[in-house]
Order: C-alpha cells, then structure tokens, then sequence
C-alpha cells in the first residue's frame, strides 16, 4: 500500500514536473512571438488614445476599460479558433493573410505619411474636431471604432504569433496564443491608460505647494502632447517596418525572391561593417523602405479608384 502510494506521489510530481515544464515553453514562446508582433503593439497603443480625446476626464479610464474587454473578445472569442482552425485544416492560407495584414499596415503608414505632407504643402493645421459630445451614444460610437480597428490589429498580432508557433502542437499553439492575446491587451491598454492620465497628474503636481513639484507637473503636461505625437511617429515607421517584413518574407515563400534578396544583402552589408546589431539595422531599414515603397502603391491605387468612382449627388 505505502508502495502504490510512493508510486501515484512519483507519478503526480512528475505530471507536476511536466506541466510545469509546458508553462514555461508556453511562456517562453509566448514572450518571443509577442517580439515578432512589436510593430503592430506600437501601433495599437499609438492608435487608441485618440478615441479618448476630447472627452470627459472622468470617461476616459472607464472607456478605455471597454475597449480592452472588447479587444480581449477580438483575440480569445473571434480570432483564436479561427486562427486555430486555419492552422489545423488550412496551414498554407497563414501566409496570404499575413500578406493581406502586411498590405494594410504599408497601406496604412504610408497614407498618414501623405496625409501628413499633403497637410504641410497645404498649410494646414492639425484637426481640432472634437471627438465625442459625451453623451451616452457618442462614447458607444467611439468605444465601437476602436474595438472595430483593434479587431484587424489583433487580427494580425495573432496571426504574427501563430506563425511563429505553427509547428508546435494545437494546445501548444492555443497556450501561447491565449498568453500573447492576455498579455498583449494588457501591456497596450494600460500604457494606453497611463498616457491618457499623465496630463492629469501633471496638472495635480501643479497645484503642490513645492515649487519643485510644480514646475515637474508643469512640464508633464506641456510633455504629454509631444510624447504622443512621438508615439503617433514611431507607430507609423513600425508599422511599415512590421508590413514591410512580413511582405518581403512571404513574397520569397510564394516565390519572388528579388525583395527577400535585396534586404538580406543589405543586412550582411551592414552586418560586416558593424556587426549583428548594425545587420538588424539593415533589415529593418530594408524592410521598412520596401514596405513604404508598396504601402505607396496601394495608396496610388486606392485614390486613382475613388478618382474614377463617380461621386454621388445628394437628392
């Protein structure tokens, strides 16, 4: 009897062992895929505090706690078994739809970049339309877009991940996906949080009676301003870096292979004259022009389009 005993605890330890084994592969896995997807996290949390411009102080933390939970429905409930599903019965459809998401990030980066050339030629300023009336059924509408634009760029931080871990097992697949989606949310949406708050924890650092103190406040909220517009820049190129990434390595899987070649022989140029760190510069500045290069054409595409598309007269 002691024997069985000793044996199920042995057994038990070891299933303890294993398991614990898994969660740190998951772990692991996760935190590296999640790398893969920095581009696209940079821009969520760049993209998402415009929703809550314009509204009431008091409505921006409860806002924002809404579109993480919608965000977090894109990623567990609507993504993750489809995510699943293609891998399972339809693995070689992972990379057209990374190229699709590709597309839309270059399309996407490149087009605020005319947006705002067009807006410098034209001297114009920035927009200060007021984002929403605070009444109950702007802030639906404004919580609704951002769940909708976070829904493609989850889309694409899953589908990043999931090809990263195609090769695993589906549980291990799901493990990593259910941490990166958890993880992911909750890093973007409470930096999202953080930022939107600052201004508000300048102005309280204001009204101290340390003129220390004061002068800090002050300086955050002339800060905070410039802090996001600097996020709003480094979204833009990470989001043509990311698209432009994942275009220049599925082109070569569907077999054009000249983009993949001209942006790893710029990274072994760059690697011999300064090493690895200066061979990732490389591959990122290559592939960051080819995705401005074919957000750019998308752009021409989609205005030559709406150009030819007659405008429909108000009756």
């Amino acid at each position: 009897m002691a024997g069985g005993l000793a044996a199920l605890l042995d057994d038990v330890a070891a299933i303890t062992r294993a398991a614990s084994a898994s969660l740190d592969d998951v772990t692991a896995m996760a935190g590296r895929t999640s790398m893969k997807a920095a581009g696209v996290v940079v821009d969520d949390a760049a993209v998402t505090p415009q929703y809550v411009q314009g509204v009431n102080p008091s409505r921006e933390l409860p806002m924002i706690w809404r579109i993480a939970k919608g965000s977090l429905v894109n990623k567990l409930v609507i993504i993750l078994p489809l995510a699943l599903l293609l891998s399972a019965f339809a693995p070689w459809a992972l990379t057209p739809i990374l190229m699709l998401g590709g597309s839309y990030l270059c399309f996407e980066g490149a087009e605020k970049i005319w947006h705002s050339i067009h807006k410098r030629i034209k001297g114009e300023g920035h927009s200060t339309h007021p984002k929403s009336q605070e009444s109950p059924q702007s802030e639906d509408q404004l919580v609704k877009g951002a769940i909708t634009t976070d829904l493609i760029l989850s889309a694409e931080i899953m589908v990043i991940s999931l090809n990263e871990v195609a090769d695993q097992t589906v549980w291990m697949q799901a493990g990593v996906l259910i941490v990166v989606g958890i993880g992911i949310t909750a890093l973007v949406y409470g930096v999202v949080g953080m930022l939107v708050k600052m201004d508000d924890v300048g102005l309280a650092l204001s009204k101290r009676d340390s003129s220390g103190v004061k002068a800090f406040g002050r300086g955050l909220v002339k800060a905070m301003p410039i802090v996001l517009q600097v996020i709003s820049v480094v979204g833009v190129f990470a989001m043509l870096w990311v698209g432009g990434h994942i275009m220049v390595v599925g082109t070569e899987e569907l077999g054009w292979e000249l983009p993949y070649h001209l942006v790893h022989g710029l990274e072994e140029w760059a690697h011999n004259l300064g090493g690895s760190v200066l061979g990732w510069f490389g591959n990122t500045l290559g592939s960051l022009i080819f995705g401005l290069i074919w957000g750019a054409l998308i752009v021409s595409v989609v205005s030559l389009v709406k150009g030819l598309t007659p405008k429909r007269t108000a009756v």
